[in-house]
């Protein structure tokens, strides 16, 4: 999905995959401090990062937002390493709550930015959405996921949301087609999606 932002105005931070998967698992397993999860989750993003800026030619590695609005300006898209800027602010709390989602959040509050969260199902559900009957939520207001105890986002989102004043848009990253479309206006759109109002 990544290679079809070429040309956008935008900035990537993308998640930890299988490597956070594997340091929750042994998580679990083992049982390792909160601090320690939480660093070496954002070390996965950071991993994750180089990785996708080593396939891409029109992206630039950033260490600060400074840096991304720089990489920007010379008409590359910025990928952000977020270690360096969590471990000098150190602004989320320290729990599997914190994902890239909030982290995301956070940025974007700084910049001001819009949000768009790419996820692997269509938005958020109801329930589950790997059980029976459950329903894709077009829109909802921000302060009705504070109740929410499991979805396709963490549970500090909402709350992120909040404090800085952002909507939100959540939509399934496999279909490229849909998160261009709602990176160029707020429209509504005829595929399935969430939009999550703070306003």
């Amino acid at each position: 999905m990544a290679a079809s932002l070429e040309g956008t105005n935008s900035l990537i931070i993308i998640g930890g995959g299988e490597f956070a998967n594997l340091i929750r698992k042994y998580d679990g397993d083992i049982g390792f401090s909160e601090d320690v999860t939480h660093e070496t989750a954002i070390d996965c993003m950071d991993i994750m990062a180089k990785l996708l800026d080593d396939k891409l030619a029109f992206t630039e590695i950033s260490y600060s937002i400074e840096d991304a609005m720089e990489v920007s300006d010379s008409g590359k898209i910025p990928i952000l390493i977020c270690s360096e800027i969590l471990r000098e602010n150190d602004p989320l709390m320290h729990s599997w709550n914190v994902t890239s989602d909030s982290i995301s959040a956070y940025v974007a509050g700084l910049l001001n930015a819009r949000l768009l969260i790419a996820t692997d199902v269509d938005g958020i559900y109801d329930k589950n959405p790997d059980l029976p009957g459950a329903e894709l939520i077009n829109e909802i207001d921000v302060n009705e996921l504070l109740s929410f105890k499991e979805s396709s986002i963490d549970l500090m989102l909402p709350s992120l949301l909040i404090k800085f004043g952002l909507n939100c848009f959540v939509v399934n990253g496999e279909h490229v087609e849909r998160v261009l479309s709602l990176m160029d206006d707020d429209a509504l759109k005829a595929f399935p999606y969430t939009f999550i109002r703070c306003d």
